[in-house]
């Protein structure tokens, strides 16, 4: 199945679940690095490497990179960090935060982008009930 993705790379169409965007995800990433050249996958092990525990915890680091994500309106990216902010503990309380200063950065374009990151943030915590639940 071929995916359309609009100029900003949004990942989160109506519809989409949080295991359809996991699976495109993990497929995509897996020919990428299989394809891709020495630069890619350096870039891939930096991007990785940059959000280890450091100086500043992991959790802090995914915040700073969904706040970021959300000023560049990247979907892709905001749906890709609200995921490892969940999975490092991050509580709602603490998302609404970062999606509050992300609006104030970015401005009211920000809006659509905050209301798909509200949906993926609502289908990451059901997966997460599901997964503890099962």
């Amino acid at each position: 199945m071929v995916r359309l993705l609009n100029y900003h790379g949004d990942m989160s169409t109506p519809g989409r679940t949080y295991q359809e965007y996991q699976s495109f995800r993990t497929e995509l990433n897996e020919k990428i690095l299989a394809r891709g050249t020495t630069i890619t996958k350096r870039f891939f092990t930096i991007d990785t490497k940059a959000y280890e525990p450091g100086a500043i915890d992991r959790k802090t680091k995914e915040m700073l990179g969904l706040s970021a994500s959300m000023v560049l309106r990247c979907d892709d990216c905001i749906a890709y960090h609200i995921d490892q902010c969940i999975l490092s503990g991050a509580t709602d309380e603490e998302l609404f935060e970062i999606l509050d200063i992300a609006l104030i950065v970015g401005g009211s374009i920000v809006i659509p982008h905050l209301r798909r990151a509200v949906e993926f943030i609502d289908q990451c915590r059901t997966h997460q009930e599901e997964r503890d639940d099962g």
